[in-house]
């Protein structure tokens, strides 16, 4: 699944602006004075105001042979997370390693290499290296109407977990990340509390696109359409 665009919202926007664009050194695709838009490899990230706005945990995809360099790149501009004292974490049953920190709203931000996708590069990291959006937590009461929405429209797999207390939808390049904020409670590493946090996405799955808006812990399809 490839996520294209993702609204997120902030009471923060100007701090955030000038995290994303100045301290991570993104490049702002647009502007104004109720959002802004940053270009994320494929995926245009938008933040819009919205005073009521609570934090979201989203990650994006690097090159799986930088997590080292992105580490030092990131120690050098920011505090990163850790969890008893590690800073990458692995992750075995997914073949990845991850990085986390908070941007200037307190969203938990991921910088995770996936190593099954073979995507080395032999540059040096960068923003350049961030290679799409990858995840979105989805913070729910009941995880299988979100799941039957989501596969109505587009047929996407579980790709780790289930229906009870924890699924990630789709695959290594694009992942809804749900999970039963009744059972599990708190989003690793930070142990914040899970919110059920409005967003807006465009994903492509195979020869489909579809829109789905977040809104008051529900999901729905704003539109569904095949490419051409």
């Amino acid at each position: 699944m490839d996520i294209l665009q993702l609204k997120l919202f902030t009471s923060n926007l100007n701090a955030q602006r000038q995290f994303y664009s100045e301290t991570l050194g993104l490049t702002l695709t647009s502007t104004s004075e109720t959002h802004f838009s940053l270009s994320i490899g494929l995926t245009t990230l938008t933040f819009e105001e919205n005073t009521n706005s609570t934090p979201y945990h989203f990650a994006i995809n690097i090159p799986s042979n930088k997590l080292n360099e992105a580490l030092n790149w990131l120690k050098k501009r920011i505090n990163v997370l850790s969890y008893e004292g590690v800073e990458i974490h692995r992750f075995e049953d997914w073949n990845a390693n991850a990085i986390y920190f908070y941007d200037a709203d307190k969203n938990i931000v991921e910088f995770i290499g996936r190593h099954n996708l073979k995507d080395e590069s032999a540059d040096a990291f960068s923003p350049s290296l961030l290679r799409r959006v990858s995840e979105i937590g989805v913070a729910v009461d009941d995880l299988k109407v979100i799941y039957e929405t989501i596969k109505q429209n587009l047929d996407l797999p579980i790709y780790d977990g289930s229906l009870e207390r924890f699924c990630a939808i789709g695959d290594e390049n694009g992942l809804f990340i749900c999970l039963n904020k009744t059972v599990k409670k708190t989003w690793f590493p930070t142990q914040d509390i899970p919110r059920a946090s409005d967003f807006k996405i465009s994903v492509r799955h195979s020869n489909k696109s579809c829109t789905f808006a977040f809104e008051n812990a529900t999901i729905r399809a704003i539109k569904s359409l095949p490419d051409t």
